[in-house]
C-alpha cells in the first residue's frame, strides 16, 4: 500500500482491510509516521510522540487503525499531558483517560498527541508552548481550535480520524476550518473521567474529527457510555449510531438562522455556505425556513458562556501551580487576563451565569417543538490567519503591569469583557449554545470558499438526536460528496 490508496481510505474501511489480512497494522503506522514526517513540519500538528507498540492491538472494531489524541483531557498514562501551556510539559499523567482506554480497547494504535491552545481556551491553536498548527489548506490560515491540531492532522492525511474534544465549539469549529465532520455529542454520553466528573458542567464532551460520516458514527459506538465513576449513565439507543448512516432522515423541518447578535453582518462566504445547503436539502425534500431571529438569546448566552470560561481557567491556573509549582511566567498573558477575570467574577454571579443556562435551554426547546433541527454557518468568516487575534503589543504591555501589581481584576470595569466577545467569538458565535443547552451538534464540509477554503454548516438537534442528525448526515454526504477532496501539501 503506498500513500495514496492509504489516504483513499477512511478509519473504517482501513480497519477493513486489516481484518481481511489485505494489510498489516505495522504497514499502515509506518504510513502514518512517514506521512507525519512529511508534513508535520509544515502544520505543526502533532506536538508530542507517543510509543505505540509494534502490531497493534489486534482485537476491537478499528484494530490496527493509526490515530492521534488531544494533548488536552485525553490522558496517556506515562505521558505527560500538557494542555498547550508550559507550566504542564513536564507531569506524566497517572493513568489512561476512560475515552483514551476505550480507543485502546477499539484496537486504535495511538502514535501522537496533538497541537491545542493553552486550556483549550480559544478557538484558534497558537500556543506558546509548541507554536501555532497551521491550516493544511493554507499555512497562512488557523485550523481552528481547541483541537485545531487534529484536524490538520486528518486533513493533511496523517490519520482518517483523531481524537477531539468539544466545550465551546472545540470539535465543530476546527472540522469546518478544515473540511471535516465533527460531531458534538451531547451532554453525558461520552465519558470525562476518571480524572474528571462532568467538565464545565456538563458542557465539555469528547469525540473525534473525521473526514466521513460513518467514521463519526463508529467512533461514537466506540466511546459512548457511563463509567463507575461517572455522575450518570446515559441512555443509550437501541441500534448502533454506525447503522445510523444510510438510514433515510425521512422529511425534516429545519429552521436556518445566519446572522447573530455578535455578528450581525457575517462574512458573504457564511451566507454562502447556509444559501448552498438550503437548496441541497429542499432538493432532498426538507422543509426550511429562514428564521425572522434567533431561537435563544446568542448575546446573553455569549457573556454567560465566557464568563463561565473564565472562572473554569481561573480554576486551571490555580490546579496547575498547586500541582506543579509554576510561576505566572509559565502561563500565557492572554491566559492570565482571563483568569484574573475569572478570579474577579462573584460567586453570585457565576452561579446566576450557569443557572441561566436553563433558560437558554427552555428557548431553545420551544423551538424543537416547531423544527427538527437548527441550521446556522459553524463559522461566521473564512478560518482567519496565523496571529490575527494576537494582543496588540500596548494592550500586552498594559496586562502584563496589571498582573504584576495584582490589579488585573479591575480589567472587569472596562470594556475588555466586550472586546473579548468579539474576538474570541465573533467569527464563531454560533457554537457556544450546543454546549450550554447540553444538545448534540455536527458540523458538516458542505461549502468551499471562491479562494478554496472550507467553511462548514452546523446542526442542532434536540436532546438524544446524534441518530437523526448522523442520519441526515449521511444522507448529505451521499447527495454532495466530500472525502475525496484533499488538501494539497
Amino acid at each position: 500500500m503506498d500513500f495514496l490508496e492509504y489516504r483513499s481510505h477512511d478509519a473504517t474501511g482501513l480497519a477493513k482491510l486489516v481484518a481481511d489480512g489485505d494489510v498489516t497494522a505495522d504497514e499502515l503506522l509506518t504510513l502514518a509516521r512517514e506521512r507525519a514526517a512529511a508534513v508535520n513540519p509544515k502544520i505543526n500538528a502533532i506536538v508530542r510522540d507517543v510509543p505505540a507498540p509494534a502490531g497493534g492491538n489486534r482485537g476491537g472494531p478499528f484494530a490496527g487503525v493509526p490515530f492521534l489524541i488531544k494533548d488536552l483531557a485525553q490522558d496517556y498514562a506515562g505521558l505527560p499531558t500538557a494542555s498547550g501551556s508550559r507550566s504542564l510539559m513536564s507531569r506524566p499523567a497517572g493513568e489512561h483517560a476512560t475515552v483514551v482506554q476505550r480507543w485502546l480497547d477499539a484496537g486504535l494504535v495511538i502514535f501522537g498527541k496533538t497541537n491545542t491552545p493553552e486550556f483549550g481556551a480559544k478557538g484558534i491553536t497558537e500556543p506558546q508552548a509548541y507554536g501555532p498548527a497551521r491550516n493544511p489548506w493554507d499555512l497562512t490560515r488557523s485550523p481552528g481550535g481547541s483541537s485545531g491540531g487534529s484536524a490538520a492532522a486528518v486533513a493533511a492525511g496523517i490519520t482518517p480520524c483523531a481524537g477531539a474534544s468539544d466545550g465551546g465549539g472545540s470539535i465543530r469549529i476546527p472540522a469546518a476550518c478544515c473540511g471535516l465532520v465533527g460531531l458534538k455529542p451531547g451532554r453525558g454520553l461520552t465519558p470525562s473521567g476518571p480524572a474528571s466528573g462532568e467538565a464545565m458542567h456538563g458542557a465539555a464532551v469528547q469525540g473525534v474529527v473525521t473526514r466521513t460520516v460513518r467514521d463519526s458514527a463508529a467512533m461514537l459506538d466506540v466511546i459512548s457510555g457511563g463509567e463507575p465513576y461517572g455522575p450518570f449513565v446515559p441512555a443509550l439507543p437501541e441500534a448502533s449510531f454506525a447503522s445510523c448512516v444510510g438510514t433515510d432522515p425521512g422529511t425534516l423541518r429545519i429552521g436556518v438562522r445566519v446572522p447573530s447578535a455578535i455578528t450581525p453582518q457575517p462574512h458573504r462566504e457564511a451566507f454562502a455556505a447556509v444559501e448552498a445547503t438550503t437548496r441541497l436539502l429542499t432538493d432532498l425534500g426538507h422543509e426550511v425556513t429562514e428564521l425572522a431571529e434567533a431561537p435563544y438569546d446568542d448575546a446573553v448566552l455569549a457573556r454567560d458562556f465566557l464568563l463561565t470560561w473564565f472562572v473554569t481557567l481561573a480554576w486551571e491556573v490555580a490546579e496547575a501551580k498547586r500541582l506543579t509549582g509554576a510561576g505566572d511566567d509559565q502561563f500565557e498573558t492572554d491566559t492570565l487576563v482571563m483568569a484574573a477575570l475569572g478570579r474577579a467574577t462573584s460567586s453570585v454571579d457565576y452561579v446566576d451565569a450557569v443557572q441561566r443556562r436553563h433558560e437558554h435551554t427552555r428557548r431553545l426547546t420551544r423551538f424543537f417543538e416547531s423544527y427538527d433541527l437548527l441550521l446556522t454557518p459553524t463559522l461566521a468568516t473564512p478560518p482567519p490567519r496565523i496571529g490575527e487575534f494576537d494582543m496588540p503589543a500596548v494592550m500586552q504591555r498594559a496586562a502584563d503591569v496589571l498582573l504584576k501589581t495584582r490589579t488585573a481584576r479591575l480589567l472587569r470595569h472596562t470594556g475588555i469583557v466586550d472586546d473579548m466577545v468579539d474576538q474570541n467569538l465573533g467569527w464563531v458565535p454560533y457554537t457556544q449554545l450546543a454546549n450550554i443547552t447540553g444538545r448534540p451538534a455536527i458540523s458538516l464540509p458542505l461549502h468551499w470558499t471562491a479562494d478554496g477554503l472550507p467553511l462548514g454548516v452546523q446542526f442542532v438537534a434536540p436532546l438524544a438526536g446524534e441518530a437523526l442528525l448522523l442520519r441526515l448526515a449521511g444522507q448529505l454526504e451521499q447527495a454532495a460528496p466530500w472525502a475525496h477532496r484533499t488538501a494539497a501539501l
